[in-house]
């Protein structure tokens, strides 16, 4: 394994989550600029998030559990306007989730082919 869960969880899986997260404000309405701000990063990230140009390696809405939490987070900023960190650790949590209902094996063995996902049950193990 040259890629371990963590790398891939920070490469690949939390950027996912990130965009689908901008991705689902700006289908509320919200323009670049007040996404920008309520999510604490640049209208330029916001910007390529909308263009496909970060995150967009995993598709997190074809896990509708995933899209649904992502969902209440949205209403969550819009409602509350929560601080960058407690955007950060929701992020977080939702990607230790997803490493532990064991969506990102087949992801993490594409980047990685040394990974077996029929051998390999690290992340059902440790966040399942």
């Amino acid at each position: 394994m040259k890629t371990n869960a963590f790398e891939v969880a920070s490469r690949y899986v939390y950027p996912s989550l990130r965009r689908r997260l901008v991705e689902i404000l700006y289908e509320n309405g919200l323009k670049q600029t007040a996404i920008a701000e309520l999510l604490h990063i640049t209208q330029s990230a916001v910007s390529r998030y909308l263009r496909m140009d970060r995150g967009a390696l995993m598709d997190v809405s074809q896990f509708p559990d995933i899209d649904n939490e992502l969902r209440s987070l949205a209403d969550e900023i819009i409602r509350t306007r929560p601080s960058e960190y407690r955007i950060h650790r929701r992020l977080v949590e939702i990607s230790v989730e997803m490493l532990g209902k064991g969506y990102v094996c087949q992801f993490h063995s594409k980047i990685d082919p040394e990974v077996n996902p029929a051998e390999c049950s690290v992340c059902l193990e440790l966040f399942g």
